[in-house]
C-alpha cells in the first residue's frame, strides 16, 4: 500500500492590523496552521503572544480577538507578517519553501504609515527574511529602529515566559 502525503499548499498571510498613526510594527514570518484555520494572528493556544501583549498593555488576556486587536492599535502598534504567501509543509518557519516566497508590500505600507519608527520581529526568521529581502530595497529605512525579539511560538521553549516578557517590553518604549 502506497501512502501519499497531502500536497503542500500555497498559504497566504492576513492583512495588517493597523491604524494610520501606528508607531511600532510587529512582524512575524507567516501565520501557523492554527492561525490560518482560525483566521487570527497568533491563534495557537500555546503561543504566548497575546499573553505578553496583555501584560505589557495592561489588558485582560481572555478578551475576544477583536478586543485584543483593538488594544494593540489603540497603543499605536501595528501587526503584520513579512511574507504575503509561500508554501510551507508545517507551521515551522524552517519548513518554508524559499522558492515560493512572495513578500508583503512594505514600501506602500511605510508610505501610508509615516509614524512607524520601530520594527520589532517576532523571532529570528522574521528578522532574517526582512533584512535580506525587504530592508535593502526600502527608501528612508535608516530612520527605523529594528529590534529582534524572542519568538512567542511554542517551538521556542528554551526561552522562559519571563525572559520573553522582559524582551518584549521594547514594543512599549
Amino acid at each position: 500500500m502506497i501512502i501519499e502525503s497531502p500536497p503542500i499548499v500555497h498559504i497566504h498571510s492576513f492583512p495588517p492590523i493597523e491604524r494610520h498613526n501606528s508607531s511600532v510594527l510587529i512582524l512575524g514570518t507567516m501565520p501557523g496552521k492554527a492561525s490560518l484555520q482560525a483566521q487570527q494572528y497568533y491563534a495557537h493556544p500555546r503561543n504566548v503572544f497575546w499573553k505578553i501583549i496583555s501584560e505589557i498593555l495592561g489588558v485582560k488576556a481572555v478578551n475576544s480577538y477583536e478586543a485584543r486587536t483593538s488594544s494593540i492599535v489603540a497603543a499605536r502598534i501595528a501587526l503584520w507578517d513579512v511574507l504575503k504567501s509561500c508554501r510551507r509543509e508545517s507551521s515551522l518557519d524552517s519548513d518554508i519553501d524559499h522558492d515560493t516566497i512572495i513578500l508583503n508590500d512594505f514600501a506602500s505600507f511605510f508610505k501610508s504609515h509615516p509614524y512607524i519608527h520601530r520594527v520589532c520581529f517576532n523571532g529570528a526568521k522574521a528578522e532574517s527574511l526582512y533584512m535580506k529581502l525587504v530592508q535593502p530595497f526600502l527608501q528612508n529605512s535608516s530612520d527605523i529602529e529594528y529590534v529582534r525579539l524572542p519568538s512567542t511560538s511554542p517551538a521556542n521553549a528554551a526561552t522562559s515566559f519571563d525572559e520573553k516578557l522582559r524582551a518584549w517590553k521594547a514594543i512599549a518604549s
